[in-house]
């Protein structure tokens, strides 16, 4: 008896693009979940440092090199003067309005609130409520590069 006929074989094919949407709510979750771990370090004394590669010509030589650097992560949120943590979502540089009544941040009352709601976020944002917010600010962005 051979190998392949233990196995479940069928005929498929492998979508290659993914709807715009879809690319779209996955970026903005990758997003959340950084906010998110480096809010959970920050919470535990810790520094979130992640790594990407970066490629650069050495001038000396004229190779290509590529080496690990630090990715740099601004946070979205603040502590605000009443003592309260304010929290924006971002989507590249631009500010996702969270209501239709224009509000654009989220009050948390700690840092384990603050937690919870990028959590729920990164829910919300899977399952499509921010959808319209993303393609608003993304459609604006495009606009700008039209000549």
């Amino acid at each position: 008896m051979s190998v392949l006929a233990e196995l479940q074989l069928t005929t498929s094919k492998r979508a290659i693009k993914v709807s715009p949407i879809v690319a779209r709510r996955r970026k903005l979750a990758s997003k959340l979940h950084e906010q998110l771990e480096l809010c959970e370090a920050k919470k535990n004394g810790q520094i979130y440092a992640p790594k990407k590669l970066r490629t650069y010509v050495n001038k000396q030589t004229g190779e290509r090199m590529t080496v690990e650097a630090i990715k740099r992560i601004k946070e979205w949120h603040w502590t605000a003067s009443d003592g309260l943590i304010h929290l924006s979502v971002k989507y590249g540089s631009k500010v996702l309005p969270l209501a239709a009544d224009g509000s654009n941040a989220i009050v948390c009352a700690n840092t384990d609130a603050l937690i919870e709601t990028l959590k729920t976020l990164k829910l919300a944002v899977l399952d499509g409520e921010l959808d319209t917010a993303i393609t608003e600010v993304s459609n604006f962005t495009k606009s700008s590069f039209a000549k």
